[in-house]
């Protein structure tokens, strides 16, 4: 089973999102530059985003997205699951249809990690991987000249 890009682009979308809106609504057209995913696919995702209340839009000049929950309470299961991401091992969709006598041998096993994966990204939240990702960001930081120090670098690059 794979994760596919649809819930990985969502993730790392609402990521740059959360590390980018200190400063104000987000445009998609600059998490699409930063993260190389394509506009017209960000724009279906946040549409899911936004029905599923995880984010709002804000039209006009100055406009873009902003998340609308507390980082803390939005978790990786709840973007992903908001993108129609099917978070299912099992080869019936828990059916349990899977041959034609009802369910395979190893239904139980698939279905167990199905509510271990749904457990796992349901206890990681945005907060803790925008965290992560701001320590990523310090630790690559070295001075460019006397004149430029990482608190600059690391301005300009959010």
């Amino acid at each position: 089973m794979r994760l596919t890009t649809k819930g990985r682009f969502a993730v790392t979308a609402m990521i740059d999102l959360a590390l980018q809106q200190e400063a104000g609504p987000v445009t998609l057209a600059g998490i699409s530059q930063r993260q190389k995913i394509s506009l017209s696919y960000l724009e279906q995702l946040f549409a899911k985003l936004r029905r599923h209340e995880l984010v709002e839009s804000t039209r006009g000049p100055g406009g873009g997205y902003q998340i609308i929950r507390r980082l803390l309470d939005v978790s990786v299961a709840d973007v992903i699951l908001a993108v129609d991401e099917p978070l299912d091992a099992t080869q019936c969709g828990g059916k349990e249809n899977c041959t034609d006598e009802g369910q395979c041998m190893t239904h139980e096993l698939w279905a167990r990690l199905n509510t271990q994966m749904l457990q796992f990204l349901s206890s990681v939240n945005l907060q803790s991987l925008v965290d992560e990702q701001r320590e990523k960001d310090k630790a690559k930081c070295v001075p460019v000249s006397v004149l430029q120090d990482c608190r600059t670098t690391l301005q300009n690059s959010h």
